[in-house]
């Protein structure tokens, strides 16, 4: 399989979709953030590759049943599509926060696995995602992280307070995409 594709990796809840009150449950709950639908087809447009990557603890907590998040990631895979912008492969990690797997992020499992099985290079590759641990698992592997301000990143980058800022910070999903454009690996 080639290995030197870039792609990009998308955290879902609040950089794909709104989060409030929380993550969506059923596939109806589903709201997806302005201008992101649209920032996925500007990159498909570029030629990247575009994968989810997600933490789902709600699985291993009793809050959400795997079907549904089938349900839920049908949906996202089917309008993405349809807007211009298919993703490949949503890979989500069913796993609590003290399970100890190899696929919750900060760790980089989602994204070895789906360099391994899509020929990623991760070396040339970005991640976009509202959370510091996001961020790790990106650069465990080399990826480029950008942190958005959508979702929890706002509080993220507020509860850094004398820490040094993640080195790609941007409002949203669109202004990331264009980010990447400028900045290609």
């Amino acid at each position: 399989m080639r290995t030197s594709r870039p792609a990009v990796f998308l955290d879902r809840d609040g950089v794909l979709n709104d989060e409030q009150p929380r993550s969506p449950r059923t596939a109806a709950e589903w709201r997806w953030l302005p201008g992101a639908l649209a920032a996925l087809a500007t990159l498909a447009r570029a030629g990247l590759p575009l994968f989810v990557v997600t933490n789902q603890s709600a699985i291993a907590r009793g809050f959400l049943e795997p079907d549904e998040l089938d349900r839920i990631h049908a949906r996202l895979t089917r309008e993405a599509a349809a807007a211009g912008g298919p993703v490949e492969a949503v890979y989500h990690c069913p796993h609590g926060p003290d399970d100890d797997c190899a696929c919750r992020k900060p760790r980089p499992g989602m994204l070895e696995r789906a360099a391994e099985e899509h020929g990623i290079a991760l070396a040339r590759s970005f991640l976009i995602g509202d959370a510091l641990r996001d961020l790790a698992a990106a650069r465990a592997v080399g990826v480029a992280p950008i942190l958005v301000r959508t979702g929890k990143g706002e509080a993220e980058l507020a509860a850094l307070r004398d820490q040094p800022v993640p080195e790609s910070v941007a409002d949203d999903l669109p202004a990331a995409a264009a980010l990447i454009l400028a900045n290609p690996r």
